[in-house]
């Protein structure tokens, strides 16, 4: 079993932490045409290099939810890249796109809820074979 791959090197630590996210608009609106699909993906790819986390593939389905793949470091909470990507790109899309408030009350673009997963290299499986078979120098 290889636990190397893909792993990033920080100043305190050594690790691989990857996870899926999805979020939809809010009630579902199909609002994510071909330009603002364009347009948030520059977003979100600026976010992640100014917050301090790196998005692999950036993906908006049936117009009307994101997906995202996304490594970050441990100081970064899930909660927090969340935030980060829901609230910036929020705000920002209203601001060059003010026509989709007309879809949409309450001045929010996102739903409050997101569906996120851990993604990693290695099975529980093989991870849990591994760490049984630890020798043992006692």
């Amino acid at each position: 079993m290889c636990m190397k791959e893909n792993l990033i090197h920080y100043r305190t630590c050594v690790c691989n932490i990857n996870y899926h996210m999805v979020w939809s608009v809010k009630y579902r609106r199909k609002i994510l045409n071909q330009e603002i699909e364009e347009y948030l993906q520059k977003l979100v790819q600026q976010i992640a290099e100014d917050k301090g986390f790196t998005v692999h593939l950036f993906e908006c389905g049936e117009g009307d939810h994101v997906h995202c793949f996304v490594s970050a470091p441990p100081k970064l909470s899930i909660t927090a890249i969340v935030k980060y990507l829901k609230g910036i790109t929020g705000r920002k899309l209203f601001e060059r796109f003010p026509e989709i408030r007309n879809q949409l009350w309450k001045g929010e673009l996102w739903n409050h809820s997101y569906y996120v997963e851990t993604v990693g290299s290695v099975s529980e499986k093989n991870i849990r074979r591994y760490i049984e078979h630890q020798s043992k120098s006692y």
